[in-house]
């Protein structure tokens, strides 16, 4: 059973398949320079182009490939919501997206390499390792930056005040801006709820039995990801992102709730595609 909490647990997202166009640039430039420093697992020249040439076209085709392979990946129900995005989940979206990989350099190989019997299996399987073993690298690099965050929240922020006001113990939260000088701070247990408003995104926060109302200009999709380390964070709706530990009541059904929040009249609403996993982390951190 813990284990299985373990895997399903809400989980940052890997930054590479979470920035597909930055991703798929690190991969490309992290195998090109590799290879060309390390000359590793037997590589060479094409019969057209030298070496260095050679690893450069390989590594376009990789970039090139892995952009379009995340973005597909993410069309899929499963892996759509980065609000339930889980070390499961991490850990199967890189092996699909290595392996695609691997099936895609293998095919290239017919048109770069050398005339030579391909079409084996010793062959396919040498494509597929050897993208794994080159690819891995940046994709644990960036899950293990994201572990130190995620690992044991409920202790990083069972400390943290919830009566409103700023406690020198808990995390101050950044949030950037699509405007390069506006940005937005405040204390964890200060965060009631965001809703989205056009372009704009409405925070209101409690200081002390004061609910003050901040503006930033973000969409709420990537408010949601600059928060998604916060476990007790979560997008209800299109338009808001709650504090679960600030819901004083929730009425409704599994159609959909609507919520009452510390500090405020208003009724937030919980859209029936987040009903249920609404309620299993309201039952964890209510």
């Amino acid at each position: 059973m813990r284990l299985k909490k373990l895997i399903s647990e809400k989980f940052p997202q890997n930054f590479i398949i979470k920035r597909p166009l930055y991703g798929a640039l690190l991969i490309a430039g992290f195998t090109m320079v590799f290879a060309w420093l390390y000359k590793p697992l037997g590589s060479h020249a094409s019969r057209f182009l030298g070496y260095e040439a050679t690893m450069a076209v390989y590594a376009f085709i990789s970039g090139i490939s892995l952009f379009i392979f995340i973005n597909l990946l993410g069309r899929l129900n499963w892996f759509s919501k980065q609000a339930e995005w889980s070390i499961l989940k991490e850990l199967l979206a890189i092996v699909i997206l290595l392996f695609a990989l691997g099936v895609i350099i293998y095919f290239a190989a017919f048109i770069l390499e050398e005339p030579a019997n391909r079409w084996n299996f010793p062959t396919f399987f040498d494509s597929v390792k050897n993208a794994f073993l080159i690819g891995i690298i940046p994709f644990l690099f960036f899950t293990a930056l994201n572990y130190l965050y995620w690992i044991s929240p409920e202790k990083k922020y069972s400390a943290s005040s919830d009566s409103g006001s700023a406690s020198t113990a808990e995390e101050l939260i950044q949030i950037s801006s699509q405007l390069k000088k506006e940005s937005l701070s405040f204390y964890l247990s200060q965060f009631i709820y965001a809703e989205s408003e056009s372009n704009y995104v409405n925070f209101y926060l409690q200081t002390g039995e004061k609910m003050q109302k901040k503006v930033i200009r973000n969409s709420i999709t990537d408010v949601e990801q600059q928060l998604a380390h916060i476990p007790f964070f979560v997008r209800t709706h299109r338009a808001f992102i709650v504090n679960l530990k600030k819901i004083n009541s929730k009425k409704g059904n599994s159609l959909g709730y609507r919520l009452r929040l510390q500090g405020t009249d208003a009724e937030i609403p919980v859209s029936r595609n987040n009903t249920r996993t609404f309620s299993q982390l309201f039952r964890q951190f209510s």
